[in-house]
Protein backbone atom coordinates (compact mmCIF):
# COMPACT_ATOMS: atom_id res chain seq x y z
CA UNK A 1 0.00 0.00 0.00
CA UNK A 2 1.54 2.93 -0.85
CA UNK A 3 2.66 5.52 1.95
CA UNK A 4 -0.04 8.53 1.15
CA UNK A 5 -2.95 5.52 1.50
CA UNK A 6 -1.41 4.19 4.43
CA UNK A 7 -1.29 7.43 6.37
CA UNK A 8 -3.98 8.97 4.97
CA UNK A 9 -5.74 4.95 6.37
CA UNK A 10 -4.38 5.52 9.79
CA UNK A 11 -5.29 9.08 10.36
CA UNK A 12 -8.87 8.30 9.14
CA UNK A 13 -9.29 5.53 11.70
CA UNK A 14 -7.61 7.16 14.45
CA UNK A 15 -9.93 10.23 14.38
CA UNK A 16 -12.84 7.83 14.04
CA UNK A 17 -12.15 5.77 17.39
CA UNK A 18 -11.83 8.94 19.08
CA UNK A 19 -15.17 9.87 17.75
CA UNK A 20 -16.96 6.77 18.40
CA UNK A 21 -15.34 6.85 22.12
CA UNK A 22 -16.22 10.04 22.67
CA UNK A 23 -19.76 9.78 21.30
CA UNK A 24 -19.83 13.52 18.89
CA UNK A 25 -21.85 14.07 16.36
CA UNK A 26 -24.29 11.18 17.24
CA UNK A 27 -21.66 9.33 15.13
CA UNK A 28 -23.33 6.21 16.41
CA UNK A 29 -27.07 6.29 17.51
CA UNK A 30 -26.75 2.47 19.05
CA UNK A 31 -23.45 0.62 19.55
CA UNK A 32 -22.56 -3.20 20.58
CA UNK A 33 -20.05 -4.26 22.41
CA UNK A 34 -18.54 -8.35 22.50
CA UNK A 35 -16.92 -9.17 25.13
CA UNK A 36 -16.39 -13.02 26.64
CA UNK A 37 -14.57 -14.60 29.38
CA UNK A 38 -11.19 -14.38 28.12
CA UNK A 39 -11.72 -10.46 27.89
CA UNK A 40 -14.32 -8.63 29.66
CA UNK A 41 -16.38 -5.15 28.24
CA UNK A 42 -15.39 -3.57 31.71
CA UNK A 43 -11.70 -1.07 29.99
CA UNK A 44 -13.97 -0.48 27.03
CA UNK A 45 -17.58 0.51 29.26
CA UNK A 46 -15.44 2.50 31.73
CA UNK A 47 -13.13 4.64 29.20
CA UNK A 48 -16.72 5.53 27.81
CA UNK A 49 -17.67 6.77 31.03
CA UNK A 50 -14.80 8.77 31.41
CA UNK A 51 -14.99 10.78 28.46
CA UNK A 52 -18.25 11.23 28.56
CA UNK A 53 -17.97 12.56 31.98
CA UNK A 54 -14.87 14.59 30.57
CA UNK A 55 -17.76 16.06 28.09
CA UNK A 56 -20.52 16.86 31.04
CA UNK A 57 -22.38 13.99 29.22
CA UNK A 58 -25.40 13.04 31.09
CA UNK A 59 -24.63 8.43 31.64
CA UNK A 60 -27.17 5.91 32.57
CA UNK A 61 -25.99 3.07 33.99
CA UNK A 62 -28.51 0.05 32.83
CA UNK A 63 -27.25 -3.36 34.78
CA UNK A 64 -27.86 -6.90 34.56
CA UNK A 65 -24.96 -7.95 36.84
CA UNK A 66 -23.27 -5.16 38.49
CA UNK A 67 -24.38 -4.34 41.97
CA UNK A 68 -22.68 -1.23 42.76
CA UNK A 69 -23.17 2.25 40.88
CA UNK A 70 -19.94 2.95 38.93
CA UNK A 71 -17.92 6.26 39.65
CA UNK A 72 -19.11 8.23 36.43
CA UNK A 73 -22.29 6.93 36.28
CA UNK A 74 -25.45 9.91 36.67
CA UNK A 75 -28.29 7.39 37.17
CA UNK A 76 -27.82 3.67 37.95
CA UNK A 77 -30.75 1.12 37.11
CA UNK A 78 -30.90 -2.26 38.57
CA UNK A 79 -32.57 -4.66 35.60
CA UNK A 80 -32.14 -7.53 37.22
CA UNK A 81 -34.75 -6.71 40.39
CA UNK A 82 -37.42 -5.49 38.62
CA UNK A 83 -39.95 -6.65 35.58
CA UNK A 84 -39.65 -6.08 32.62
CA UNK A 85 -41.71 -3.37 31.88
CA UNK A 86 -40.81 -0.98 34.84
CA UNK A 87 -36.95 -0.75 33.19
CA UNK A 88 -38.37 -0.15 30.01
CA UNK A 89 -40.19 2.38 31.62
CA UNK A 90 -36.84 4.09 33.39
CA UNK A 91 -34.57 3.75 30.38
CA UNK A 92 -37.01 5.56 27.96
CA UNK A 93 -37.10 8.34 31.06
CA UNK A 94 -33.66 8.55 31.38
CA UNK A 95 -32.11 7.97 27.73
CA UNK A 96 -34.02 10.47 26.30
CA UNK A 97 -32.89 9.90 22.74
CA UNK A 98 -29.48 9.61 23.60
CA UNK A 99 -26.61 7.34 21.94
CA UNK A 100 -26.83 3.73 23.67
CA UNK A 101 -24.07 1.24 24.05
CA UNK A 102 -24.97 -2.50 24.83
CA UNK A 103 -22.71 -5.47 26.00
CA UNK A 104 -23.18 -8.87 25.03
CA UNK A 105 -21.91 -11.80 26.84
CA UNK A 106 -20.44 -14.25 23.96
CA UNK A 107 -19.61 -17.39 26.34
CA UNK A 108 -23.36 -16.88 28.12
CA UNK A 109 -25.66 -20.15 26.89
CA UNK A 110 -29.25 -19.14 25.15
CA UNK A 111 -31.93 -20.90 27.02
CA UNK A 112 -33.71 -23.67 25.07
CA UNK A 113 -36.43 -22.43 22.60
CA UNK A 114 -40.09 -22.94 23.14
CA UNK A 115 -42.21 -24.96 21.16
CA UNK A 116 -44.76 -22.02 20.84
CA UNK A 117 -41.92 -19.70 19.38
CA UNK A 118 -41.98 -19.13 15.70
CA UNK A 119 -38.86 -20.97 14.08
CA UNK A 120 -37.89 -17.82 12.04
CA UNK A 121 -37.21 -15.83 14.62
CA UNK A 122 -33.90 -14.44 14.56
CA UNK A 123 -31.30 -15.45 17.25
CA UNK A 124 -30.81 -12.07 19.63
CA UNK A 125 -27.08 -11.76 18.43
CA UNK A 126 -28.20 -11.54 14.87
CA UNK A 127 -30.70 -9.19 15.68
CA UNK A 128 -28.29 -7.17 17.83
CA UNK A 129 -25.92 -7.53 14.75
CA UNK A 130 -28.01 -6.25 12.45
CA UNK A 131 -29.50 -3.15 14.54
CA UNK A 132 -26.06 -2.07 15.55
CA UNK A 133 -24.14 0.73 13.81
CA UNK A 134 -20.95 -0.01 15.50
CA UNK A 135 -19.65 -3.30 16.92
CA UNK A 136 -17.16 -3.60 19.02
CA UNK A 137 -15.06 -7.02 20.15
CA UNK A 138 -12.82 -7.93 23.08
CA UNK A 139 -9.75 -9.42 23.01
CA UNK A 140 -7.28 -10.12 25.32
CA UNK A 141 -3.60 -8.47 24.00
CA UNK A 142 -2.08 -11.33 25.77
CA UNK A 143 -3.97 -13.94 23.66
CA UNK A 144 -3.37 -11.38 19.95
CA UNK A 145 0.41 -11.29 20.59
CA UNK A 146 0.59 -15.30 21.14
CA UNK A 147 -1.49 -16.03 18.32
CA UNK A 148 0.71 -13.57 16.16
CA UNK A 149 3.80 -15.03 17.04
CA UNK A 150 2.43 -18.66 16.71
CA UNK A 151 1.95 -17.26 12.88
CA UNK A 152 5.18 -16.14 12.15
CA UNK A 153 6.51 -19.34 13.55
CA UNK A 154 4.13 -21.27 10.98
CA UNK A 155 2.99 -23.00 14.23
CA UNK A 156 -0.94 -24.01 14.65
CA UNK A 157 -2.47 -20.91 16.77
CA UNK A 158 -3.04 -21.52 20.46
CA UNK A 159 -6.34 -21.63 22.09
CA UNK A 160 -7.73 -20.52 25.51
CA UNK A 161 -10.10 -20.85 28.05
CA UNK A 162 -13.41 -23.08 26.25
CA UNK A 163 -11.72 -23.32 23.39
CA UNK A 164 -8.93 -25.63 24.76
CA UNK A 165 -11.87 -27.90 25.25
CA UNK A 166 -10.35 -29.20 28.10
CA UNK A 167 -12.66 -29.96 31.39
CA UNK A 168 -12.74 -27.50 34.26
CA UNK A 169 -10.73 -25.28 32.27
CA UNK A 170 -12.71 -21.64 32.13
CA UNK A 171 -9.97 -19.15 31.73
CA UNK A 172 -6.76 -18.81 29.93
CA UNK A 173 -3.20 -17.47 30.83
CA UNK A 174 -3.24 -13.72 30.26
CA UNK A 175 -7.27 -13.29 30.68
CA UNK A 176 -8.29 -9.82 31.51
CA UNK A 177 -4.71 -8.48 31.69
CA UNK A 178 -4.14 -5.40 32.74
CA UNK A 179 -1.62 -4.28 30.29
CA UNK A 180 -4.52 -3.29 27.80
CA UNK A 181 -7.39 -4.77 25.57
CA UNK A 182 -7.44 -4.73 21.27
CA UNK A 183 -10.73 -3.58 20.07
CA UNK A 184 -11.80 -5.31 16.99
CA UNK A 185 -14.14 -2.45 14.90
CA UNK A 186 -17.04 -2.64 12.50
CA UNK A 187 -18.15 0.73 12.18
CA UNK A 188 -21.35 1.28 9.54
CA UNK A 189 -21.34 4.21 7.28
CA UNK A 190 -24.86 5.73 6.25
CA UNK A 191 -23.89 4.87 2.65
CA UNK A 192 -23.79 1.52 3.86
CA UNK A 193 -20.08 1.02 3.77
CA UNK A 194 -18.10 -0.30 6.55
CA UNK A 195 -15.14 0.40 8.08
CA UNK A 196 -13.17 -2.33 9.88
CA UNK A 197 -9.69 -2.07 12.19
CA UNK A 198 -8.17 -3.45 15.09
CA UNK A 199 -7.42 -1.05 18.04
CA UNK A 200 -5.13 -1.05 21.39
CA UNK A 201 -6.81 0.20 23.87
CA UNK A 202 -4.60 1.42 26.99
CA UNK A 203 -5.63 2.20 30.39
CA UNK A 204 -4.87 5.76 31.62
CA UNK A 205 -1.66 6.49 33.01
CA UNK A 206 -2.40 7.13 37.39
CA UNK A 207 -2.44 10.53 38.56
CA UNK A 208 -1.31 11.73 41.80
CA UNK A 209 -2.07 15.41 42.96
CA UNK A 210 0.44 17.48 44.13
CA UNK A 211 0.26 19.40 47.69
CA UNK A 212 -0.20 22.47 45.83
CA UNK A 213 -3.33 21.19 44.12
CA UNK A 214 -2.17 20.25 40.40
CA UNK A 215 -2.89 17.00 39.24
CA UNK A 216 0.09 14.94 37.60
CA UNK A 217 1.18 11.54 36.09
CA UNK A 218 -0.13 10.53 32.57
CA UNK A 219 -0.66 12.74 29.79
CA UNK A 220 -2.54 15.82 30.05
CA UNK A 221 -2.91 17.63 33.08
CA UNK A 222 -6.75 16.83 34.03
CA UNK A 223 -6.94 14.46 31.57
CA UNK A 224 -8.55 10.75 32.39
CA UNK A 225 -8.46 9.25 29.31
CA UNK A 226 -6.60 6.10 27.83
CA UNK A 227 -4.73 5.90 25.00
CA UNK A 228 -6.04 4.32 21.85
CA UNK A 229 -3.77 3.53 18.82
CA UNK A 230 -3.75 1.31 16.00
CA UNK A 231 -2.85 -2.06 16.78
CA UNK A 232 -0.01 -2.30 14.43
CA UNK A 233 1.10 0.52 15.82
CA UNK A 234 1.71 -1.10 19.60
CA UNK A 235 5.29 -1.94 20.64
CA UNK A 236 4.45 -5.66 21.31
CA UNK A 237 2.94 -6.49 18.20
CA UNK A 238 4.90 -4.23 15.68
CA UNK A 239 6.98 -6.45 13.33
CA UNK A 240 10.70 -5.53 13.57
CA UNK A 241 10.58 -3.84 9.66
CA UNK A 242 8.38 -1.44 11.47
CA UNK A 243 10.35 -0.95 14.13
CA UNK A 244 13.28 -0.11 12.35
CA UNK A 245 10.95 2.67 9.67
CA UNK A 246 9.64 3.98 12.75
CA UNK A 247 13.10 4.57 14.30
CA UNK A 248 14.57 6.00 11.32
CA UNK A 249 13.32 8.89 9.43
CA UNK A 250 9.68 8.01 8.92
CA UNK A 251 10.48 6.81 5.71
CA UNK A 252 9.93 2.89 4.26
CA UNK A 253 12.30 1.25 2.48
CA UNK A 254 11.83 -0.15 -1.03
CA UNK A 255 13.01 -3.42 -1.98
CA UNK A 256 15.63 -2.05 -3.78
CA UNK A 257 18.60 0.86 -2.57
CA UNK A 258 18.38 4.00 -4.94
CA UNK A 259 20.92 5.82 -3.19
CA UNK A 260 24.82 4.94 -3.56
CA UNK A 261 27.76 4.89 -0.81
CA UNK A 262 30.24 7.49 -0.70
CA UNK A 263 32.75 4.69 -1.43
CA UNK A 264 30.67 4.20 -4.75
CA UNK A 265 30.52 7.46 -5.62
CA UNK A 266 34.78 7.99 -5.69
CA UNK A 267 34.64 4.91 -7.35
CA UNK A 268 32.36 6.15 -10.06
CA UNK A 269 34.20 9.67 -10.45
CA UNK A 270 37.64 7.78 -10.81
CA UNK A 271 36.10 5.80 -14.00
CA UNK A 272 38.02 7.00 -17.46
CA UNK A 273 35.09 7.10 -20.35
CA UNK A 274 36.09 5.77 -23.35
CA UNK A 275 37.62 8.31 -25.55
CA UNK A 276 37.46 10.84 -23.34
CA UNK A 277 40.03 12.37 -24.26
CA UNK A 278 38.99 13.56 -27.63
CA UNK A 279 36.21 15.74 -25.39
CA UNK A 280 39.52 18.03 -24.75
CA UNK A 281 40.96 18.46 -28.21
CA UNK A 282 39.97 21.36 -30.42
CA UNK A 283 40.24 21.56 -34.09
CA UNK A 284 41.48 18.55 -35.10
CA UNK A 285 38.47 17.33 -37.70
CA UNK A 286 38.05 13.93 -37.64
CA UNK A 287 41.57 12.57 -35.45
CA UNK A 288 40.57 9.07 -34.26
CA UNK A 289 42.43 8.17 -30.93
CA UNK A 290 43.78 4.73 -30.95
CA UNK A 291 45.55 2.98 -28.31
CA UNK A 292 46.96 -0.67 -28.71
CA UNK A 293 46.55 -3.34 -26.46
CA UNK A 294 49.24 -6.69 -26.03
CA UNK A 295 46.39 -8.38 -27.61
CA UNK A 296 46.31 -6.69 -31.08
CA UNK A 297 48.39 -7.92 -34.28
CA UNK A 298 50.40 -5.45 -35.63
CA UNK A 299 50.59 -5.90 -39.63
CA UNK A 300 53.34 -3.59 -41.16
CA UNK A 301 51.99 -3.90 -44.84
CA UNK A 302 48.27 -2.92 -43.91
CA UNK A 303 50.12 0.19 -41.63
CA UNK A 304 51.71 1.15 -45.00
CA UNK A 305 48.90 1.05 -47.10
Amino acid sequence: MPSTTLQHRRTHNLLLINKLLSQRDAASPFTLVLDSLEQSARPLISEYMRRAKLANVHVVFVSFETLRKPRDADVFISAWNVTLLAWQKQVSDAMKGQQGQTVYHLDIPLPVPLPTQNPYTPAPLTLLKYLATTIFTMHSLHHVLARKAARERSHVEPAFGLEEGKEGVLLGLGANGREGVVLEMEYRRKSGRGVREWYSLSPPLPRTTRPDGVVAGGGKVGDGRGDVTLLEDHPLYRSPERKDVAGGEGEEEGTFELGITEKQRRDREGVVLPYFDAQKGGGEGGRILYDMGSEDDFDEEEDEI
